[in-house]
């Protein structure tokens, strides 16, 4: 999400509000609908991101839903004539610059729709409270990692930020939701929104040319991809388990 989140705080500073003069479809396999018509002479009225997903919305009624998968990037250009290879759609701005969709591998994806799904509460979102959380974990009996990873909760955590928040909050990922206590669920509300803001942060400051995007935040990770490594608090082991087919990092002396 991070990742994501930097891609939409750059065109909601460079583009939101321009009107477009037309949108090329370079590579039409990775749209779905008549997004040529719906964005002509249309302008990006707001750039909304709900967990990995951006929606583009537009003047006409639209909203186009943007997933950039594993390789896409979605970024300003100074004048939409000069593209590299990789561009699959191109957004010529009426003041001779231009949003292009690159995608060196073309898995991402682009849909032409007319509302935003529903997904889980965002975690930096002020509604999301601890309160919040607590009602949701209630009764719940999924482990705790699962739990933080189901979008129709907490939208947008994702695997590395949920072992790091369940170790700032001193959680064992395989301990139900359902059995924590408010304090405990107040002290990952805190963690979680604490990790996510850092990572935002991190990256958005690594994303500082367009078109370069670099995954790998600058920030400790206290346990994730860590096997074996002595833990930054009690130098103990780090842990690794799999969880529902996905790697879950922990330390046994700090997380209970």
């Amino acid at each position: 999400m991070p990742e994501v989140e930097a891609v939409c705080k750059k065109l909601r500073l460079e583009a939101e509000g321009c009107l477009i003069r037309r949108a090329r479809l370079l590579r039409s396999s990775i749209a779905k609908g008549d997004v040529e018509q719906a964005c002509n002479r249309a302008t990006l009225t707001r750039v909304e991101r709900r967990g990995k997903n951006i929606f583009l919305h537009l003047s006409s009624g639209g909203i186009l839903h943007v997933h950039l998968r594993m390789t896409g990037n979605l970024y300003v250009i100074p004048d939409y004539r000069f593209l590299v290879g990789a561009v699959r759609v191109v957004w010529e701005l009426a003041d001779g610059r231009g949003i292009v969709f690159e995608d060196p591998r073309a898995l991402g994806r682009i849909a032409l729709i007319y509302a935003v799904p529903e997904y889980g509460r965002e975690p930096l979102d002020p509604d999301f409270t601890a309160t919040e959380l607590a009602g949701m974990a209630k009764g719940s009996r999924k482990p705790a990692k699962l739990f933080l990873l189901d979008q129709d909760k907490v939208a947008g955590l994702g695997n590395i930020y949920a072992a790091e928040a369940l170790f700032r909050a001193g959680i064992d990922p395989r301990r139900q939701m359902g059995t924590l206590r408010k304090p405990r669920l107040e002290k990952l509300h805190s963690a979680i929104v604490a990790v996510m803001s850092g990572a935002v942060e991190s990256v958005y400051e690594l994303y500082s040319q367009p078109g370069n995007m670099i995954e790998a935040e600058r920030q400790t990770l206290m346990v994730y991809g860590r096997e074996g490594e002595p833990c930054r608090v009690c130098e103990r082991p780090v842990k690794r388990l799999a969880q529902s087919g996905r790697s879950t990092y922990y330390c046994s002396g700090c997380q209970k």
